[in-house]
């Protein structure tokens, strides 16, 4: 089993220990334990320019690479779970990165960031208004057909359950896409399959419906 996540790391998705590999930063990486298989980094010269204009359209947005996330706001106020930041000038920031986050004000706020984007670059906004913006192979899809390759296996043999809009491109790659009852509808839209909520544990009971129970 895989978990898939935009997140930097699955623990708090999916203990670690019930996983067999990690797609995360919205597959800029995808990693087998402690070996990585795949990576798509964002170049600081492709990042740069567009933190740069972010920062001066006041809008908070932050750099993260390895654990750590390099930003022009204090990220603790706004998520306190997260410590392990430091604030930085963008135009002297010269790292690349494994995912940028822009934090949405206003609506038209995403066409402004997109307006910034380098052609090497590509944009998701997520259901809570945040803009996550990574290089354009580093995608769900891609990620999980690099995993697919190692492990050799077919796109048809695969499940995928998503509920956001990072997920679209992941349930259409995979045989069953299943969007659970509380996700976005164009989530949705491109599924197989809705299963109940995440809430109501509703991947776990497509599992048990539709795996676990016809094969005994």
């Amino acid at each position: 089993m895989a978990c898939a996540t935009g997140r930097g790391t699955s623990v708090r998705v999916i203990p670690d220990e019930m996983i067999d590999a990690g797609i995360t930063y919205n597959g800029a990486i995808v990693n087998i334990g402690a070996a990585v298989i795949y990576k798509r980094l964002l170049p600081c010269l492709s990042a740069r320019p567009l933190l740069v204009a972010c920062a001066k359209r006041g809008l908070r947005a932050a750099s993260q690479y390895k654990g750590m996330d390099y930003a022009n706001f204090i990220v603790s106020d706004e998520w306190s779970f997260i410590t392990d930041f430091e604030i930085v000038d963008f135009g002297k920031h010269d790292m690349d990165a494994e995912k940028l986050y822009i934090l949405i004000d206003e609506p038209d706020d995403i066409a402004f960031i997109r307006k910034h984007l380098s052609e090497d670059l590509h944009l998701s906004v997520s259901r809570d208004h945040m803009a996550m913006v990574m290089h354009k192979e580093a995608t769900k899809s891609k990620a999980l057909a690099a995993l697919a390759g190692h492990w050799a296996i077919k796109p048809s043999e695969i499940v995928a359950f998503g509920d956001d809009a990072n997920d679209v491109d992941m349930l259409q790659y995979c045989g069953i896409g299943v969007a659970v009852a509380n996700a976005l509808d164009e989530v949705k839209n491109v599924a197989d399959h809705i299963c109940d909520s995440n809430e109501n544990d509703g991947v776990a009971g497509w599992l048990e419906e539709n795996v676990l129970r016809p094969a005994t």
